[in-house]
């Protein structure tokens, strides 16, 4: 399904509230972007102390959280308010601006990722905030941001553990972001650009038909190979297991967020989750066609949010079957391995496209 041609959001909602000029443009897109935002806030706030739980459990063959509210669903505002009422230590020593921003850097970076995510359509709006040419580099470069976070949280916290926590999620970002960009440049070889619309519109086509069901050339089976080795190294980006190192309990405390609490402490948490689905979002973009998929265009928010929802199962499934690495493995496997073979598959993703253009 492209999104090209489609009208964007804050352009629908500048119009539909018949604002001119300029100023049409500012409001709908602060409006567009607020509805957007609190769509995968809500996705977070779901997913964190209710899914999270169930899905766990579920894998694990244990019982979740079934008495705080039907299905337990009510574990959700009571997570929320017994984490805000805790009291937010200060520890002393700490390099105070730094260690305030660095919980409101994670989240905002994800969040601004979602700005050029093509999330398909929901009826007569196509819910994407704005769709340059370079959106999947922007993609990146946002998410990126989420490193420094890490670091800021660490290098402030006055903390070692806080500080070597820091350090390992740096060294994973680094070891890990090069082979996932890498391997995205592969899709963009193929579509031709870096527009992020046009990525999912060159994925519409019949790759071919198996018993009356059309396949579509999602990048997924145009080149499976290229798509583990994404998913890989997006795991590794969000730090789920078995790459969950920078924070896990059992290696380094609390890593980079040791010394966090009450709302600071959710702003991570909410940061993690967020940097999740637009991990899926981006997969679901660059190799599962984004919001394409059988029925009707006017449906195509619907995929989408299948497609990122399945992600995060993924990602908890690997969290209840995946043993951790150790650092050394982990950083290894980075460096020698994905490095390695992201740059061979964009070589023979050249060569094959070069061949048949």
């Amino acid at each position: 399904m492209g999104t090209a041609s489609v009208q964007l959001f804050p352009e629908f909602i500048s119009e539909t509230l018949g604002l001119p000029g300029v100023i049409g443009e500012v409001i709908g897109a602060l409006v567009a972007a607020a509805v957007v935002g609190n769509i995968v806030l809500a996705f977070t706030g779901v997913a964190g102390p209710w899914a999270k739980r169930k899905i766990t459990a579920a894998f694990t063959d244990r019982i979740a959280v079934n008495r705080v509210g039907p299905f337990g669903l009510l574990i959700i505002p009571a997570s929320a308010v017994q984490l805000l009422a805790k009291e937010l230590i200060i520890p002393e020593g700490v390099d105070r601006p730094t260690w305030d921003l660095a919980p409101i850097v994670l989240p905002a970076s994800a969040l601004l990722g979602f700005a050029v995510i093509p999330m398909g359509r929901l009826g007569p709006v196509n819910l994407q905030l704005a769709d340059p040419e370079v959106g999947l580099a922007l993609v990146f470069a946002f998410a990126s941001i989420a490193s420094v976070s890490l670091v800021m949280a660490g290098y402030a916290s006055n903390n070692k553990y806080s500080m070597l926590g820091g350090l390992r999620a740096v060294a994973q970002n680094l070891a890990y972001e090069i082979p996932l960009i890498v391997t995205a440049m592969s899709v963009v070889i193929f579509a031709g650009t870096l527009q992020t619309s046009a990525i999912v519109g060159a994925q519409t086509e019949v790759l071919f038909s198996v018993a009356g069901f059309d396949v579509p050339t999602w990048y997924a089976f145009v080149n499976p190979f290229a798509f583990v080795l994404f998913l890989t190294a997006n795991m590794a980006e969000i730090g789920r297991n078995p790459f969950d190192i920078p924070e896990a309990p059992t290696e380094i405390v609390a890593g980079y967020q040791t010394e966090y609490s009450s709302a600071y402490f959710v702003l991570f948490y909410l940061g993690e989750f967020v940097h999740i689905f637009l991990g899926g979002a981006i997969l679901a973009v660059t190799f599962l066609g984004g919001a394409s998929g059988p029925g009707p265009e006017s449906i195509g928010f619907l995929w989408f949010v299948a497609k990122i929802w399945g992600f995060f199962l993924f990602t908890q499934w690997a969290r209840s079957a995946l043993p951790r690495v150790r650092i050394d493995q982990l950083i290894e496997i980075g460096w020698k391995g994905m490095l390695v073979l992201s740059f061979a598959n964009l070589v023979l993703t050249a060569v094959i496209v070069g061949v048949i253009a």
